[in-house]
């Protein structure tokens, strides 16, 4: 059996992760003393560099390959915001109710609601980046929540292919064609 170590602080994308490694041979687990130590700086312009700053941050404590992701929100009618700053939207103490009542704000009265969730991976071996991998999926963000399940922006994310929010859909389905899905199965294939 592989092992991969995975940086990540949300509980929701570790679990996304197993989920698809599920039918392979490939262990996923959280980074041993990952919440002890000291966070990576998520500066750059771009989901890619970020997603490598925090491989490179994490590599070195992992006893092998380590995968950090970047992901978020890119939302045509606002340029592609809140993009790199998905998480943070709201302020430093940003929560999903927030990041999501901020964004229904600035979306208010707008015709162009479509958008994209984006994710990149980067898998790293100490410190050097083994491969970089990449998912993304379009629909278009409705005017309210509908759904109680998945986390961040899901509630709001429409997706044509299912006819319902990500809110909505079962964390299988979800799976199947979600950004997150994409670039881990890609990563995983490459292994």
């Amino acid at each position: 059996m592989t092992r991969l170590y995975c940086a990540t602080g949300n509980a929701g994308k570790l679990r996304e992760f197993r989920m698809a490694a599920d039918s392979t041979r490939i262990e996923i687990e959280l980074l041993p003393g990952y919440r002890q130590l000291p966070a990576a700086v998520e500066d750059g312009a771009t989901f890619e560099e970020n997603a490598i700053r925090k491989a490179m941050h994490y590599g070195p404590h992992a006893a092998g390959r380590l995968f950090a992701d970047d992901s978020g929100l890119e939302v045509e009618a606002l340029g592609g915001a809140p993009g790199v700053y998905s998480a943070r939207f709201s302020g430093p103490l940003a929560t999903d109710e927030s990041n999501n009542r901020l964004l229904l704000e600035k979306l208010r009265g707008a015709a162009n609601r479509q958008a994209r969730f984006v994710c990149k991976i980067a898998l790293v071996e100490g410190q050097r980046v083994v491969g970089v991998y990449h998912g993304a999926v379009e629909g278009t963000i409705l005017d309210e929540p509908r759904g109680s399940g998945g986390f961040g922006y899901d509630p709001l994310f429409y997706c044509p292919a299912f006819g319902c929010t990500f809110g909505e859909a079962t964390g299988e389905q979800k799976f199947s064609l979600s950004h997150r899905g994409q670039a881990v199965r890609a990563m995983l294939a490459s292994l």
